[in-house]
């Protein structure tokens, strides 16, 4: 399929995992992509594969003016942005009692901070393009509850809820925006737990496995799509059956 053909996508955190098969996934679709990520090294050599039509620039979610660059390269690149995936996360499991200031400061700054820095910057080229889509990824630890990941957990939740104060205001604009909520994927993220937890991750889940980056990365070219024309405001889970 070619749904993107002519159309501008950015990802953010898209040097490797999950992000980076959401790039490749809009790019085999036909989309321009602008690869981003404080990963220099992997985010320059995935954009190096795809010739003119990715470039890669380093970017910093946390900070406002980094945010500005990244649209401004976008528009002088490709003239035009279709879609935002706000990706770009931290996570690491802690329980309330070891959870410090700097630690919850960092998942706010990433997590939260950084999809409203997106949403507030991406709009107006968005707007110039006729409108489009923000997809943010959020997490299973947005829908429901989880032992030690308090920091993580509610910044996920925060993205829901910005998600959906966004689609209601972005609407007007033709701007839809929908969070997906990933449960186990098999990416390196999951190093942070231990082993008894991932294996717990699939066992318990009713597909009983761990889902795939290409999977999810599935899902969001989707909502990205015109074929989506009509989903603003979603919560979806893609989590083998975590959050039934």
């Amino acid at each position: 399929m070619k749904r993107f053909e002519g159309k501008t996508v950015v990802v953010t955190g898209s040097a490797r995992g999950q992000g980076a098969a959401e790039a490749q996934r809009f790019l085999e679709e036909g989309a321009n992509v602008v690869i981003n990520d404080v990963l220099d090294e992997e985010g320059a050599a995935l954009a190096a594969r795809y010739g003119e039509r990715a470039i890669y620039v380093r970017h910093d979610v946390t900070n406002e003016e980094s945010w500005r660059g990244l649209f401004n390269a976008t528009e002088r690149k490709f003239g035009r942005c279709d879609a935002l995936v706000n990706n770009a996360g931290v996570y690491r499991p802690a329980s309330i009692a070891d959870t410090t200031v700097d630690m919850m400061e960092k998942f706010f700054q990433v997590n939260q901070l950084g999809t409203l820095l997106g949403m507030k910057h991406a709009v107006p080229l968005l707007k110039k393009s006729g409108g489009g889509a923000i997809i943010n990824i959020s997490s299973i630890a947005g829908l429901r509850g989880f032992a030690n990941a308090i920091a993580y957990g509610s910044t996920k939740w925060a993205v829901r809820g910005m998600t959906k104060v966004a689609a209601s205001e972005l609407a007007g604009d033709r701007i839809r925006v929908n969070s997906v909520h990933p449960g186990f994927i098999a990416t390196d993220m999951l190093r942070e737990n231990s082993d008894e937890t991932n294996r717990v991750g699939a066992e318990a889940a009713p597909l009983k496995r761990h889902g795939e980056a290409s999977e999810v990365a599935a899902l969001v070219s989707f909502l990205a799509s015109d074929e989506a024309a009509f989903i603003t405001g979603a919560e979806i889970a893609i989590d083998g059956g975590w959050a039934i």
